[in-house]
C-alpha cells in the first residue's frame, strides 16, 4: 500500500484502507469497555459483590487496552524506514495487545464459570460478549497485518481483512474537487463572532474568498445587535469569549423571535462532548473544532446555508398556502354561511335543517332589463355590482343571509342559519334601507332606479347542495309565497303578506291592500310596509 508516489486515487485508497483497519480494531475494544460498564451496573443492581474485584481488574486491563489501541491506530502503517523497525513494531504490537486481552478474557471466563456454579445467570450474556469481542480483536490484529502486507506468524484464514468494503465505499463516493476558486452557488451574508483578532480575520478572509459577504463582531453584545438589525444568513460563533460566552449568545439568538431561525455554527477549541451536545441542544446547526480544515469549513458552511435556503423556501410555501387558504375561506364564506362552513369542515357531508319561523325577502329592480340593453356591458355590470355590494353590506350589518342573486333579483333571509326572534323586523329594516340605497345609487349614476320587494314569514328547509359548486339555498311554500309577494307588488313599494304583518306587530306602519289575487294562492290579505311606527 504505497502512499509516496503513485496516483491520487492510489493514495486515497491507501488512506481509506488504513482508516478501515483502524475502525476494525477500535470497534471490539470499545465494545469490551462498554459491556464492562453494563456488567458492573448489573452486578451492583443484582447484589453480586463477589464479582466486583474481578470486574475492577478487567476495567483496568480494558483501560490499558484502549490506550494501546489508540497508539496502534495512530501508527503510520504504510511507511517504515527499515525492515527491522517494522518487525520490531509488529512484535511489540502482538505482545502489548495480547497481554490486556488475555487478562480480560481470563477474568471473564472465571466469572462465567463462577456464575454457572452459583446458578447466577444475570451477567453471563454480557460476559460472553466480552470474550467474543476479545477474540475478535485478537483476530483483527492479525487480520490488519495481513491486509497491509506484513505477514504475521501462521495467520488463520478468517483473520485476514478484505479490502473490498473500502474499495466499494470509494467507488460510491466520488473524490472531492479541491477547486478553492470555484464561487459558491449563492452569495450569503455571514456574521463571524470571535474575540480573537487573528481567528476572526482568518475566518473572514476565507469566507470572503469563497464569495460571501462577511460582517464581524468581537463580542456577544455586538453580535446580538448586528443579528437583530441585519439578520444574517449564518453566524459562525466562538464559544470562549470574555463577558458573554458564545453559548449564552447562542441561547439569546434562539430565544429572540427575530433571530431564532438564523443557523449558527459553533467554532471553538473547546471540543469536549458536553459542550458540543449542549450547543446542539440549544439550537446550533453544527460544531467545528479549531483548527479546522478549510475544505471542511466550506462544506459545513455550504451545508448550513443550503438547509437555511430550504427552510426559507418551506416557510414561504407555508405562508403562500396560508394566504391561499385565507382566500379560499373568504370565497367560501361569500357562498356559504359561517356556521355551515364550520360544519362542513367538521366532516358533515349533508347539511339540511328545518326552520319554523323565517322571513324571506325578494327584491327586483324595476325595468332594469331595458336599461341594461341601452348601457354598455361594463356599465351594466358596474351598476349592478354597486347595488348588490351595497345590499350585501346592509345585510351583513343586520346579520341577514343573502341566499342568491338571479339576474337583477336579490334574495335575502332572516332567521337562518341561526334562529333569531327578530328575523321579521331585521328583514323589514333591510327592505326600508334597501329602497333608499337603490334609489341613491341610481341618482348618482344618472338613472332613475326603483325596486319591487316582497316579504313573507313561515317555515322553510335550508341546506347545502352541489359537490363542485356549493350553494346554500332554501325551499318550501314560504319561499314561493315571498316570491309571489314581490311579483304581485308595486314598483318602489314593499309588499308583505299577512303572516309577515303579524310577525312585525305594531312596531311598523302598514297600508292595507285588501284581498289580492296571488298566482297559485288565490285571494290573500296583503299590506304595504310604510316604515317604523
Amino acid at each position: 500500500m504505497p502512499c509516496d508516489g503513485g496516483s491520487a486515487e492510489q493514495d486515497r485508497a491507501a488512506r481509506a484502507l488504513v482508516a478501515y483497519l483502524r475502525q476494525e480494531i477500535e470497534a471490539p475494544a470499545a465494545a469490551i469497555a462498554g459491556f464492562l460498564e453494563i456488567i458492573e451496573e448489573d452486578a451492583r443492581r443484582y447484589r453480586l459483590p463477589h464479582c466486583l474485584p474481578d470486574l475492577a481488574r478487567m476495567k483496568r486491563a480494558a483501560a490499558a487496552l484502549r490506550e494501546l489501541v489508540r497508539k496502534v491506530v495512530e501508527q503510520r502503517w504504510t511507511r517504515w524506514d527499515a525492515v527491522t523497525e517494522r518487525d520490531a513494531a509488529l512484535a511489540r504490537l502482538r505482545h502489548d495487545l495480547r497481554t490486556p486481552l488475555n487478562a480480560i478474557k481470563g477474568y471473564a471466563e472465571l466469572l462465567i464459570e463462577e456464575g454457572q456454579d452459583r446458578g447466577s445467570e444475570a451477567l453471563l450474556h454480557d460476559l460472553r460478549k466480552i470474550v467474543e469481542s476479545a477474540a475478535r480483536l485478537l483476530a483483527q490484529v492479525d487480520g490488519m497485518l495481513v491486509a497491509i502486507g506484513l505477514e504475521p506468524e501462521r495467520p488463520s484464514p478468517e483473520a485476514a481483512l478484505s479490502p473490498e468494503p473500502v474499495l466499494q465505499a470509494l467507488r460510491a463516493i466520488p473524490p472531492l474537487r479541491r477547486d478553492a476558486e470555484a464561487p459558491p452557488q449563492f452569495s450569503s451574508r455571514i456574521l463571524v463572532v470571535d474575540d480573537n483578532d487573528s481567528s476572526r480575520d482568518l475566518l473572514s478572509r476565507r469566507l470572503t474568498h469563497a464569495g460571501h459577504q462577511v460582517a464581524t463582531a468581537s463580542d456577544g453584545p455586538a453580535a446580538l445587535e448586528h443579528a437583530a438589525i441585519h439578520t444574517p444568513d449564518l453566524v459562525l460563533l466562538d464559544i470562549m469569549m470574555p463577558g458573554m460566552s458564545g453559548f449564552e449568545v447562542l441561547c439569546r439568538l434562539k430565544a429572540d423571535r427575530r433571530t431564532a431561525d438564523i443557523p449558527v455554527i459553533m467554532i471553538s477549541a473547546l471540543d469536549e462532548i458536553d459542550s458540543v451536545v449542549r450547543c446542539i441542544e440549544a439550537g446550533a446547526e453544527d460544531f467545528l473544532a479549531k483548527d479546522f480544515n478549510p475544505v471542511l469549513l466550506r462544506a459545513r458552511v455550504d451545508s448550513a446555508l443550503e438547509k437555511k435556503r430550504m427552510r426559507d423556501r418551506e416557510t414561504l410555501m407555508l405562508e403562500e398556502l396560508r394566504a391561499e387558504k385565507e382566500r379560499s375561506e373568504s370565497l367560501l364564506l361569500n357562498v356559504l354561511p359561517g356556521n355551515v362552513v364550520t360544519r362542513l369542515r367538521s366532516g358533515e357531508t349533508l347539511i339540511a335543517d328545518r326552520f319554523h319561523a323565517v322571513t324571506i325577502l325578494f327584491c327586483d329592480l324595476v325595468d332594469f332589463t331595458p336599461l341594461a340593453a341601452r348601457l354598455p356591458p361594463q356599465e351594466t355590470v358596474r351598476l349592478l355590482g354597486a347595488i348588490f355590494s351595497a345590499l350585501d353590506e346592509l345585510g351583513t350589518g343586520l346579520q341577514l343571509e343573502r341566499i342568491k342573486t338571479i339576474g337583477d333579483a336579490y334574495m335575502v333571509a332572516g332567521g337562518l342559519p341561526g334562529s333569531r326572534e327578530d328575523h321579521a323586523s331585521a328583514v323589514a329594516e333591510f327592505a326600508l334601507r334597501a329602497a333608499e340605497t337603490i334609489a341613491a345609487i341610481g341618482r348618482s349614476a344618472g338613472h332613475k332606479l326603483a325596486a319591487r320587494m316582497g316579504l313573507h314569514t313561515g317555515p322553510v328547509v335550508a341546506g347545502v347542495i352541489g359537490t363542485r359548486k356549493f350553494a346554500y339555498d332554501v325551499w318550501g311554500d314560504t319561499v314561493n309565497t315571498a316570491s309571489r309577494m314581490e311579483s304581485s307588488g308595486v314598483p318602489g313599494r314593499i309588499h308583505v303578506s299577512a303572516a309577515a304583518r303579524h310577525a312585525l306587530g305594531e312596531a311598523y306602519l302598514f297600508e292595507p291592500r285588501g284581498p289580492v289575487p296571488i298566482k297559485g294562492k288565490g285571494l290573500m290579505e296583503t299590506y304595504f310596509l310604510l316604515g317604523r311606527a
